[in-house]
């Protein structure tokens, strides 16, 4: 099921912005909208999925919160994990197959806010 839109709290506009546009290129994803406390990021294509990702100031809830995009392949997983990492992300698992399903790989990072983002493929072998 894709996620049809997520609101993350940031405690830095900047760090996020940075972060999040480096991280989410590889998945199709830029910076569609900026606002004075709130940024978001989608396809770029004026279409529903074009503002997903939402983030706006305020007090981070620290670890716990987790968002995984889908990713179309497992390059684009590779690709978002050097990505994050690169933007001042930590690593929080790298890119390999997991024992979720039949085919699952991923890859895990901490964004600067403490939030656990992840990309996945789900395809064939």
């Amino acid at each position: 099921m894709p996620i049809d839109h997520v609101n993350l709290p940031i405690a830095d506009l900047e760090a996020s912005k940075a972060f999040y546009a480096a991280a989410l290129a590889p998945l199709g994803f830029e910076l569609v909208y900026e606002g004075p406390d709130s940024l978001g990021f989608g396809r770029g294509d004026g279409g529903e999925d074009d503002e997903p990702i939402a983030l706006r100031l305020g007090e981070p809830p620290g670890r716990g919160s987790h968002v995984a995009f889908a990713a179309a392949n497992a390059d684009q997983v590779d690709a978002f994990h050097a990505a994050a990492l690169t933007a001042g992300g930590r690593d929080n698992g790298g890119p390999g197959d997991r024992p979720y399903g039949r085919r699952y790989y991923a890859a895990f990072v901490i964004d600067p806010d403490g939030h656990n983002i992840e990309a996945v493929y789900k395809g064939g072998s």
